[in-house]
């Protein structure tokens, strides 16, 4: 593998996720990417109270993330091998922190409605 295109990383996910998998994973990005965009655009605005618990479901998300990970490589933290191993655990867990706190926002914003706001 001479150079990272966008093809090899797609052929990598799909290899290490299988293709069902992988494809109902990029669904549910675009599905809960536009139900934000959806909300921000209605809204107007940033709720801050929203945004708060969106922020305290971070943990979970990037905990949630690695251990999906680690379920769907068939692998343990025993098999990090050096440190790309780690710093692509890292990104795992901030894209998995990131992903829930967007579908706590929406989530909220779409299903609580509050007379205050």
């Amino acid at each position: 593998m001479k150079d990272l295109t966008f093809e090899t990383l797609w052929a990598v996910f799909e290899e290490v996720f299988g293709k069902g998998l992988f494809w109902a994973m990029v669904l549910a990005a675009v599905v809960v990417t536009l139900a934000y965009l959806f909300v921000l655009i209605r809204d107007r605005a940033v709720s801050w109270r929203k945004f708060l618990w969106a922020q305290m479901s971070m943990p979970f998300g990037a905990l949630g993330a690695v251990l999906f990970v680690q379920w769907a490589t068939k692998s343990s933290f025993a098999d990090l091998g050096g440190p790309i191993d780690v710093i692509v655990m890292l990104m795992v867990a901030a894209v998995g922190a990131i992903g829930l706190a967007i579908l706590v926002y929406t989530l909220e914003a779409l299903l609580v409605r509050r007379a205050s706001e």
